[in-house]
């Protein structure tokens, strides 16, 4: 099977933000190395990785490059965060290999290309579109314990920004080792961040600006 969900986990309907994702292997076009592999979210979990799954339309299509191009360009980035980058469509392996090969915007991209052709797992990412079989734009944070952390999605005609990706996967990374925080609106590495309590109540411009 080009995917399968792992019978061992509870399997919600659908993925939800704050609960666990169950594990699940999809097919995949590696451009790092040149050739096919598999990703496998239970691995990534016993490894202590996060997981990003970038969900998009189809191959050879016209935002897709650009979001993916996009992506490629922060790549680097979100990798020091201790992230594994996964593109995801209904495509198959091969498509991605000779899109990957023939689309210039691509020529950065080195994170998996996984494969969904029987739209599995796009439809437990709530993804699915059943009138025309495609995903749409959907981003997804897994943290290292396997919880769904983010979830994004957009239509076919908006792309996303890889750079507000990375300040969220930033925000996530800091705030599970430091559980009592939270990250305040457009918040990046090195701003101030609140610790709730009864007395910040009503006062949360006091508490930033202090």
């Amino acid at each position: 099977m080009s995917n399968d969900f792992d019978p061992n986990d509870t399997m919600p309907d659908f993925a939800k933000v704050g609960q666990p994702v169950p594990a699940f292997t999809l097919e995949a076009f590696d451009p790092a190395e040149g050739g096919f592999t598999e990703v496998d979210l239970g691995a990534l979990r016993k490894e202590g990785k996060w997981a990003i799954l970038f969900f998009y339309p189809a191959d050879f299509t016209f935002v897709c490059p650009t979001e993916l191009a996009d992506l490629a360009g922060r790549h680097e980035d979100l990798k020091k965060l201790g992230a594994e980058v996964i593109s995801v469509s209904t495509d198959t392996k091969y498509s991605h290999m000779a899109w990957k090969s023939d689309e210039r915007m691509l020529e950065n991209v080195k994170f998996k290309m996984a494969a969904d052709p029987t739209g599995e797992v796009s439809r437990f990412f709530d993804v699915w579109d059943f009138e025309t079989g495609l995903a749409l734009r959907g981003t997804f944070v897994i943290n290292p314990e396997g919880v769904l952390v983010s979830s994004e999605i957009n239509f076919y005609n908006v792309g996303r920004n890889a750079d507000e990706l990375v300040r969220k996967v930033e925000a996530n990374t800091y705030l599970i080792d430091h559980p009592a925080e939270v990250c305040p609106a457009k918040w990046t590495p090195g701003d101030k961040t609140l610790t709730p309590n009864d007395g910040m109540v009503g006062k949360v411009y006091e508490a930033l600006n202090d």
